[in-house]
């Protein structure tokens, strides 16, 4: 054999080598799947609590202002008609005794009459009243899709619905991409 056969045999078997393999990688990079099939798409959400003010209006009654705090117009009154009572009463000293003792009880009666009086007599106003409550409400964070892959199912969180199938690039999914296969 002389040299040149030998170094055309060593060539073709290189060039052999080396279309075999770029033929391999084709092969695999063609039967790579060019999408993964969606199985389930389920909506992940989130509760959110968001303080807000809740006002309401409202009916209030208080003490009325006191005109007479040492209640003066009921002893007095109390201590006349209880002294005309207990004068009607005896006679001589015993009437004097009856009219004092008379205007001391009808004093005393007034000014209870009086306070009881006072204690009942209330003012209503209506007030705004205020208070901060936390409402709940639900958010949507995203998608928990289910796929198919070379035969093998998995979960991706994504941040829209993918439709019916997600697009695969180098056997990974390209999950920025528009939605395909509606």
């Amino acid at each position: 054999m002389d040299k040149s056969m030998i170094k055309g045999i060593a060539v073709g078997g290189i060039a052999m080598v080396v279309l075999a393999a770029g033929g391999v990688t084709g092969y695999r990079t063609l039967s790579q799947p060019a999408q993964a099939e969606v199985l389930a798409v389920k909506e992940a959400r989130q509760t959110v609590s968001t303080p807000q003010e809740k006002c309401e209006q409202v009916v209030v009654q208080r003490q009325a202002p006191v005109q007479d705090e040492r209640r003066i117009a009921g002893t007095l009154l109390g201590g006349v008609a209880g002294g005309l009572l207990g004068n009607q009463v005896g006679g001589g000293s015993g009437k004097q005794v009856a009219t004092v003792a008379g205007a001391a009880a009808g004093a005393y009666a007034g000014n209870q009459v009086q306070k009881n009086m006072q204690k009942n007599d209330v003012t209503t106003s209506t007030e705004t009243r205020c208070k901060t409550v936390n409402v709940k409400t639900e958010k949507l964070v995203g998608y928990d899709v289910t796929y198919r892959l070379n035969g093998k199912q998995d979960v991706v969180r994504m941040d829209r619905d993918p439709g019916k199938t997600i697009p695969v690039r180098d056997g990974k999914l390209v999950l920025d991409a528009a939605p395909s296969g509606g």
